[in-house]
C-alpha cells in the first residue's frame, strides 16, 4: 500500500467506479447515524454521497494516500478528511456506519483485519465494504504476465497485488463475529470510450504499483506493449470497449 496514487488518473472513470458504491450504500439500513466513516475514501468524490444520504451525521474520510486526501480536501466540502492506514486506524469511539469501498483488496490478509474493523462499529451499527474480484480477467493476467518477462521481472518483483475472496468467505468471517450479513457479487459490463480505455482504467489502480517500479524509458516500453496486448484482448466495437468487472459486496450489521 506504499505506492503513490494519482487522483486525477483514478477519477478518469469516476461514474463507472461510483456505481458499486451506490449499490453498496443502498443495502445499508442505518436510519439516523451520528458518525459515518469512509475508510479508504480516495479523492472524496464518493464520500460526499454519504453526507447526502445522512446530512445530520458527522462524516469522516480516511485514506493512506496524502495525494488522495489533498484532492478530497480541495473540494471545499465540510467533510473532514484524515491521512491514516486502515490497518491501525481507530476512531475516538465506535462509529455508527463504517464503509470501505474498493480498498480492502490492497491489504494482504485482510480477512484477519475484519474483527478489528467490526470492533470500530457500535453495537447495532453497520459495516459495509466492496472489493474487486476480477483478478483472473485479461486486464490483470496480461499485466502480470508481462511484468514476469525480461527485462521487467527483477524490477517488478514484490509489487503490491490486490486480492479478494468470494461472498461466502466474507459471510463466514463476519457471521463468526456475530454479525447479520448480506453478501453478493455483481459483474458490471462497463462500455468504455477513448484511446486505450482499459489501460487508462488499470493504470489508475491495479497496474499502478508495477508502473511505479519501472524506470523512465523502460516504463514507456512496458506501457506500449501492455496497451498492444490489451487492445487485442479488449477490441473496440461501435458501442465502445467492453470491460467486464466482477465485484463482491458485504453489508454486516453488528450485534446489538
Amino acid at each position: 500500500m506504499s505506492h503513490r496514487w494519482d487522483p486525477d488518473r483514478y477519477l478518469a472513470f469516476a461514474d463507472e467506479r461510483g456505481r458499486p458504491f451506490l449499490d453498496l450504500l443502498a443495502r445499508v439500513g442505518a436510519a439516523d447515524p451520528r458518525t459515518v466513516v469512509d475508510l479508504g475514501c480516495g479523492p472524496g468524490n464518493l464520500t460526499c454521497l454519504l453526507a447526502d444520504r445522512w446530512p445530520d451525521a458527522q462524516v469522516l474520510g480516511v485514506d493512506s494516500s496524502s495525494e488522495m486526501i489533498q484532492k478530497a480536501r480541495a473540494t471545499g466540502s465540510t467533510i473532514e478528511y484524515d491521512v491514516a492506514d486502515l490497518r491501525d486506524w481507530q476512531p475516538p469511539q465506535p462509529v455508527d456506519v463504517l464503509v470501505s469501498n474498493a480498498t480492502l483488496q490492497w491489504v494482504p490478509g485482510h480477512l484477519d483485519l475484519l474483527p478489528r474493523l467490526v470492533e470500530q462499529v457500535r453495537p447495532g451499527g453497520w459495516f459495509a465494504f466492496q472489493v474487486p474480484a476480477n483478478f483472473d480477467e485479461p486486464s490483470h493476467t496480461i499485466r502480470a504476465g508481462l511484468a514476469a518477462e525480461e527485462p521487467y521481472r527483477a524490477l517488478t518483483a514484490g509489487a503490491a497485488e490486490p486480492t479478494s475472496h468470494d461472498p461466502e468467505t466474507y459471510v463466514a468471517a463476519l457471521t463468526a463475529l456475530g454479525c447479520t450479513v448480506d453478501a453478493w457479487e455483481t459483474t458490471y459490463l462497463h462500455l468504455l470510450t477513448g484511446e486505450d480505455p482499459v489501460f487508462t482504467w488499470v493504470s489508475g489502480t491495479s497496474a499502478r504499483p508495477v508502473l511505479a517500479l519501472l524506470p523512465d524509458g523502460l516504463r514507456e516500453e512496458f506501457v506500449a506493449e501492455f496497451k498492444h496486448r490489451l487492445r487485442a484482448a479488449y477490441p473496440e466495437h461501435p458501442y465502445g470497449v467492453a470491460l467486464p468487472f466482477r465485484r463482491v459486496f458485504a453489508v454486516a450489521q453488528v450485534p446489538a
